[in-house]
């Protein structure tokens, strides 16, 4: 099992998503956002996992409010914006090989790590 969590910011659903796993000792990883260079396969992931382009991106942050971001439809544009600066991206992506979690969902949470010991 190999559970990623990635964050730029310590908001209150980042701080919960950590101490849930914590208090079930599930072994994790923390990916800050700001120091780790994302790769467009990693922001691709992570639109296809949200299942919008628009459900990945913070849309209620100021610095996506000033971005261009907010302003294109255009999947490629996006692509290239999130890449050069995942700090638009909603928070916290929990990460499982291909599963995704965007935001703190406990039930989805708890399905992601019975899945993922099951294949361990």
């Amino acid at each position: 099992m190999n559970i990623q969590i990635y964050w730029h910011k310590r908001d209150f659903s980042t701080q919960k998503a950590e101490r849930f796993l914590k208090e079930r000792r599930v072994p994790f990883q923390m990916v800050d956002l700001k120091k780790h260079r994302l790769g467009k396969r990693e922001a691709e992931l992570f639109l296809r996992g949200a299942g919008s382009v628009r459900a990945a991106i913070d849309m209620e942050s100021e610095a996506v409010k000033s971005h261009p971001i907010a302003y294109t439809n255009d999947r490629e544009h996006i692509l290239g914006y999130l890449v050069e600066n995942p700090t638009l991206l909603k928070t916290p992506i929990i990460r499982e090989g291909n599963n995704l979690i965007i935001g703190f969902d406990e039930t989805r949470l708890l399905a992601l790590i019975a899945s993922a010991q099951g294949r361990s």
